[in-house]
């Protein structure tokens, strides 16, 4: 119990251990997830072309292994958690993205000394892998860097904490009168979890511009953001029945990705996407 309230490794495993295959609904279960995904796909276009080799943190059931495939790349996929590797494995087999990847490994974000300076093209951590390095963020964040060729990139994406104060307002509400006032300010100030003794989602939240400090005091050049969802928040049923028409679907869905990347918009989301180049000193 001590060790899950200090957020380590041990813990943060045994958790996606734990979520298992829900990992893979995350982001089609519901409306909002689905746009989430088209946002983060828009994101990789961006960013990663044919021949890029990827090392993917956090990889999951395959989501963006399989559009990273499709993009072209070649990729190393990782996790922490081995049941989340084999899931990855287990949703790519016979696929013919599975011919992308290389190897996969079981992989703390927090340690990537086995990888030589500049090896990737791209180093990809979606899904929030630096909002479980706590302590360590900065040198999770300075591995990344560090391995990241010098024209090349660090996409990742950590939990939104304006994002998901707002979207969650009730059930944040409902918390704070069960923990007290007091503790939830001190969640609101720092993003940590850890101060609520009965969370169960153990993560540290970040303000956009705490994430653009991050990048920036480890070396790193702040090149982009995003938002994962903005107007998909509001109201599921409107953005229910403009996805039953497939052309107000693309037009809906091309302006959402336009307004994640608003500056304005970049603390609305659940999530903050994010790229960064390494910034070399002689």
């Amino acid at each position: 119990e001590d060790e899950a309230r200090a957020g380590s490794s041990d813990a943060v495993r045994a958790y996606y251990d734990r979520y298992g295959d829900q990992e893979r609904g995350r982001l089609v279960e519901r409306v909002r997830g689905r746009v989430s995904f088209e946002v983060h796909k828009g994101f990789l276009t961006t960013f990663v072309g044919p021949g890029a080799r990827v090392l993917e943190i956090g990889a999951g059931p395959a989501r963006f292994t399989k559009v990273l495939a499709q993009l072209g790349a070649r990729v190393v996929v990782t996790d922490l958690s081995p049941v989340q590797l084999s899931l990855n494995e287990h949703y790519l087999s016979g696929m013919p993205e599975e011919a992308a990847v290389e190897r996969r490994e079981l992989l703390d974000i927090c340690d990537t000394s086995e990888f030589a300076d500049g090896e990737f093209d791209v180093v990809l951590a979606f899904g929030g892998p630096l909002s479980y390095a706590f302590e360590r963020v900065d040198e999770a964040m300075a591995g990344l860097l560090r391995i990241t060729a010098d024209s090349g990139f660090v996409l990742a994406s950590v939990m939104s904490l304006l994002g998901s104060w707002r979207h969650y307002l009730p059930a944040v509400t409902a918390r704070a009168a069960v923990i007290g006032e007091d503790v939830n300010d001190r969640i609101f100030a720092t993003g940590d979890l850890r101060h609520d003794p009965a969370s169960e989602h153990i993560c540290r939240m970040f303000r956009a511009r705490e994430a653009r400090e991050l990048v920036e005091r480890n070396g790193g050049t702040w090149v982009a953001a995003s938002a994962s969802n903005w107007g998909s928040l509001a109201d599921e049923e409107t953005v229910l029945a403009l996805e039953a028409d497939p052309e107000r679907w693309r037009h809906f869905v091309g302006n959402e990705i336009r307004a994640c990347a608003e500056p304005g918009a970049l603390d609305g989301g659940t999530h903050i996407l994010f790229a960064a180049t390494p910034r070399r000193f002689s």
